[in-house]
């Protein structure tokens, strides 16, 4: 199933997650498939976190096959970001509130809308998404410093269904993966970096139990975070950051 193939669509009422229905599926599809479920039971983020999953909201995986390093494979959570924006743009008319918070979050007016989280099994790429559309977890469920969960209703009074976001969102995505496979990463680079919150700014980022501060320089080519420190840039490939 070549990435840049069509995709197809399956919707499910319920599911333990989306990414694990993606990977059950992978080894009978002969194309991408998005798949979309109203509401998951065992839905999880980024280091294996729990991801609230209340119905209403967008719980979503394109399942594609590749054949890319796991390097560049991972590439495509820059891809998966800006589709997002894309289409949040799209469906709102309201572009200047949404950002990019390095490496797969959405903001919204500063607060996270969207999450990314991306898992592999060999050649199968799971681009698991959630999108806090009518609600978000409440500020006591995220760790101190962690930026606040908002939701694209709360923010904006538009209340817009999971079907017609992922029409958005899938028409963006394969955009974006049209110009990733054709040009490579410079082009999600350069639009990353155009939208990328607190760009030129202090921030923090940990990885594991160790917490560096700096200022945000900039996206190297293999998309790592540079970090500028008292002793000079750091290239980070992994991270959470902290505002």
């Amino acid at each position: 199933m070549s990435a840049d193939a069509p995709a197809g669509r399956v919707l499910l009422e319920t599911v333990d997650s989306t990414n694990a229905e993606g990977f059950r599926r992978a080894p009978h599809l002969t194309g991408p498939l998005w798949i979309l479920a109203r509401e998951q039971s065992a839905g999880r983020g980024r280091r294996a976190r729990p991801w609230a999953s209340p119905p209403g909201n967008f719980y979503g995986t394109l399942v594609l096959r590749h054949a890319d390093p796991p390097a560049r494979a991972a590439l495509r959570s820059f891809a998966a970001a800006l589709a997002l924006r894309d289409a949040f743009a799209a469906l709102t008319g309201l572009p200047q509130v949404f950002s990019l918070k390095w490496p797969n979050d959405v903001l919204l007016n500063g607060g996270k809308v969207a999450g990314i989280l991306l898992e592999a099994q060999g050649p199968v790429l799971c681009i698991g998404i959630g999108v806090n559309l009518i609600g978000a977890p409440p500020v006591g469920a995220v760790e101190p410093g962690a930026v606040t969960p908002v939701s694209l209703l709360s923010e904006t009074g538009l209340r817009i269904t999971p079907e017609h976001f992922l029409d958005a969102l899938a028409a963006a995505y394969a955009g974006w993966e049209a110009r990733f496979a054709a040009e490579g990463f410079a082009p999600l680079r350069t639009a990353f970096l155009a939208h990328a919150a607190r760009l030129g700014e202090p921030i923090r980022a940990r990885t594991g139990s160790e917490t560096r501060e700096g200022v945000f320089e900039t996206i190297d080519a293999e998309g790592n975070l540079i970090l500028r420190m008292a002793a000079g840039p750091v290239a980070i490939p992994a991270a959470e950051v902290f505002f």
